[in-house]
């Protein structure tokens, strides 16, 4: 009975709201979630997974920081790549926290075969602060984590890593603010819980490394890890 009256409430709701793609603003099918197989298709994937040059040069960025496993982006990030922007815009400010379940699950399903997820105990979202999390109701890289783990049934922790400074948006910063910008941010609480472990580092989008180096610092004084990165985008280079 209780699935009946679900399933009559969210026909009711698409009644009034329907759903539309994130990128055309289109009414989707039935099936399509988020968004529409066309801008799904035209969506300019990174293919920085695997053995290809791009990939390489994605991970190079990250040498000689931390026990480093594979680093993996799903969409390119700039200017130019209108879709890949309306994405991470709608996830992160206007309340459209399922879109990050919905293409990290879209991610996963598709990298699979990258062995990107080969071996990961753990899945390790980038966190928020604890006001920056109450102003936005929730943490868009937690909800990217959360698509990986429902296609991978790899755990997500959200526990273990801290963000103890409210720091400035890194948007509008110069490469060099941003590193300064990330100094000491993060806390890894109870470091003993991942030794010998390996975790996969989960972000909406790559920019300056700064973000990730910083929470990677934490992890890398533990013995045996071995830390893997996987973000939504990343920008060229």
């Amino acid at each position: 009975m209780r699935n009946l009256l679900s399933a009559g409430f969210s026909q009711i709701v698409s009644l009034f709201f329907p759903k539309r793609c994130v990128v055309c603003g289109n009414l989707l099918k039935e099936w399509d979630e988020g968004i529409c197989l066309h801008c799904n298709l035209e969506l300019k994937r990174t293919h920085y997974a695997g053995a290809t040059e791009e990939g390489s040069r994605l991970e190079r960025r990250f040498w000689g920081k931390f026990p480093l496993g594979q680093v993996a982006a799903f969409l390119y990030y700039s200017k130019y790549e209108k879709s890949s922007r309306l994405i991470i815009h709608q996830l992160k400010y206007s309340g459209r926290e399922d879109l990050g379940v919905t293409f990290g699950r879209l991610m996963a399903t598709e990298m699979r075969s990258s062995g990107i997820f080969e071996g990961v105990d753990m899945i390790v979202p980038v966190p928020l602060h604890p006001d920056k999390l109450r102003q936005r109701g929730y943490n868009q890289s937690e909800r990217i984590a959360c698509g990986i783990s429902q296609v991978t049934g790899i755990p997500v922790d959200t526990e273990s890593l801290v963000r103890r400074k409210h720091t400035q948006t890194q948007t509008k910063l110069s490469f060099l603010m941003r590193w300064r910008n990330m100094e000491d941010v993060f806390r890894l609480v109870c470091p003993e819980r991942f030794v010998g472990k390996h975790v996969l580092l989960v972000d909406d989008v790559i920019t300056s490394t700064a973000t990730l180096t910083a929470c990677g610092d934490q992890f890398a004084p533990v013995e045996g890890i071995r830390i893997s990165i996987l973000a939504l985008s990343a920008v060229h280079g």
